[in-house]
């Protein structure tokens, strides 16, 4: 079949074997690889996913052992497995087994073994948010409030720092925005700073930030036509689940808002394996499952197929597992009550072979055998075979630290996002104002102090002023008493003056008083002497 995948050959029935192919016109309608530890999961999406790369599929792949980044590199015939895979090729009909390599570009959210993968806080989101951190359904609420607010002022929430900035604000602010979007209490805004604290010690600070990831740069192929497969580290993101759930879920809304309508293409535009699929699912709020379920469905559209790696089928909600079309059952293991339940789940999801008994077939199982249902041409799913999966021709194993640098050095995202940018944004222009705000609460207040102390100064002047009036009102009224006193010399002249005018009069007293009354001494003592006295007395006066 020159338009699908070979996946394996199909049990011998009453005609022989049936080789099982994925059909690309129907790769989009998405697809589960489910299976017990040690049964050969990994193995069977490496192939499918080097199968799709070289049919001109770009493909992205969470690498969580350390092990697929092997697919960037080609099979070695003196590596440990290599005359089984050389036994399963010829086992199954492949007559041209050889080894390959694959293009590849590595992905690392902490930046280590992989260019970084960054998003900004804005396009995650508050829903994705609040899932990432736990948040209850009041604590949403107000970040999403927050989101609300950093859009209407044109704030750009790009890393947890402008978040974590635009919350404080929020907290300052809470009576106002209450007010005008809703009740704001300080109590859940620290919740949920307590919570991004939380997030950024996993990691969530290498995550949000600038440039972001442009989702074209996943969709690429080489100058061979061969579609790059994109290798995302996910070893110790594991450590996050939260943060590994988030970022895939995140990746697909991204995909669905960027990508255009397509229908039903040739061949799909992306596929993406989601290895721990169960992680995605794991504690997660109804809506957060209906929004997975939501994109799951109408992602197929855009052209780009979700396959759901995980343990057990029965991790994956009904609702999401609906839309799974295209399935490959490894071995499930009976060992608890949940197991059987699961074989029973897994058995009756397949369209019924009467040849064959499902449910028995699941627990017996080989490593690298699988049952396989794949749609057919018309959409239909077609009948679960007993298969044998075919080996992959890449690398089954990991890469020494030069081989991946080699590979990274030639990326053709190489340089990009390597170095992070940090441009002015709610972080800093929040801190601006209030600098602004503290700048100008300061002047008013050093202006107010100089107020005070400018009238303090004007009241100690207007006293001093007052002061120094009264002084010289005191001082010219002194002058003025001084000035109206007499001089010595006319003191001298004043005293001569009466000196002489007292002595004229009494001279004169005595003339005139001999005059009148005679000028004998014996009259002068007696009667005559009391009226001259008088007269001298009153001429004496007139001369002073």
């Amino acid at each position: 079949m020159s338009d699908g995948i070979f996946i394996g050959l199909g049990a011998p029935e009453k005609d022989g074997g049936l080789p099982q192919y994925l059909n690309l016109r129907r790769a989009n309608r998405h697809g589960l690889i489910a299976g017990a530890t040690g049964t050969g999961k990994t193995v069977t999406l490496q192939g499918i996913a080097e199968s799709f790369s070289a049919l001109g599929v770009p493909v992205f792949l969470a690498d969580v052992k350390g092990d697929l980044a092997g697919i960037s590199m080609a099979g070695s015939p003196t590596a440990k497995n290599a005359e089984k895979l050389v036994a399963r090729a010829a086992e199954v009909g492949i007559a041209d087994y050889s080894y390959a390599d694959n293009p590849a570009i590595f992905w690392d959210l902490y930046g280590q073994q992989g260019h970084p993968v960054r998003t900004t806080v804005s396009e995650m989101g508050p829903l994705l948010l609040a899932r990432l951190m736990g948040l209850n359904e009041t604590q949403e609420g107000v970040l999403t409030i927050a989101f609300k607010y950093a859009d209407k002022e044109g704030l750009l929430l790009l890393d947890l720092g402008d978040l974590q900035a635009m919350l404080a604000y929020c907290a300052e602010n809470a009576d106002t925005l209450s007010a005008r979007y809703g009740n704001v209490t300080k109590a859940s805004v620290g919740a949920i700073q307590r919570q991004l604290l939380q997030l950024e010690s996993q990691g969530g600070d290498h995550f949000f930030g600038e440039p972001a990831l442009d989702i074209h740069d996943m969709i690429q192929v080489d100058e061979k036509g061969r579609g790059y497969i994109n290798v995302l580290a996910a070893d110790r993101l594991m450590q996050s689940p939260k943060l590994y759930a988030t970022f895939l879920l995140w990746l697909l809304s991204e995909l669905f808002e960027t990508l255009p309508e397509v229908g039903d293409p040739d061949k799909p535009k992306l596929v993406f394996f989601f290895d721990e699929a169960h992680l995605l699912f794991e504690d997660a709020p109804k809506a957060l499952t209906d929004k997975i379920e939501q994109v799951v469905r109408l992602i197929r559209s855009k052209g780009v197929g979700v396959y759901f790696v995980t343990q057990n089928p029965i991790d994956i909600p009904e609702d999401v597992a609906g839309q799974l079309g295209n399935r490959v059952q490894h071995a499930l293991r009976a060992f608890t009550p949940r197991d059987q339940r699961a074989i029973k789940a897994a058995a009756e999801t397949f369209r019924i072979n009467p040849d064959l008994d499902v449910e028995t077939a699941i627990t017996e199982l080989k490593v690298g055998e699988a049952l396989v249902s794949l749609l057919q041409e018309d959409g239909s799913p077609g009948i679960v075979q007993r298969t044998l999966i075919a080996p992959p021709r890449s690398r089954l194993g990991p890469l020494e630290p030069k081989e991946r640098a080699i590979i990274q050095s030639i990326s053709p995202c190489a340089g990009k996002y390597d170095e992070a940018v940090d441009r002015e944004s709610a972080e800093e222009i929040l801190a601006a104002r209030g600098q602004a705000a503290a700048a100008a609460a300061q002047a008013q207040k050093a202006q107010a102090e100089a107020d005070k102390a400018a009238a303090a100064q004007a009241k100690v002047e207007a006293k001093q002023r007052e002061a120094d009036l009264k002084e010289q009102a005191r001082r010219d009224a002194a002058a003025a008493r001084e000035a109206a006193k007499p001089s010595a010399l006319d003191r001298a002249v004043q005293s001569a003056t009466r000196a002489a005018g007292s002595s004229v009069g009494r001279q004169v007293a005595n003339e005139l008083g001999r005059a009148v009354f005679g000028g004998s001494s014996r009259r002068r003592s007696s009667s005559g002497g009391i009226a001259g006295q008088l007269v001298r007395g009153i001429l004496g006066s007139l001369f002073k």
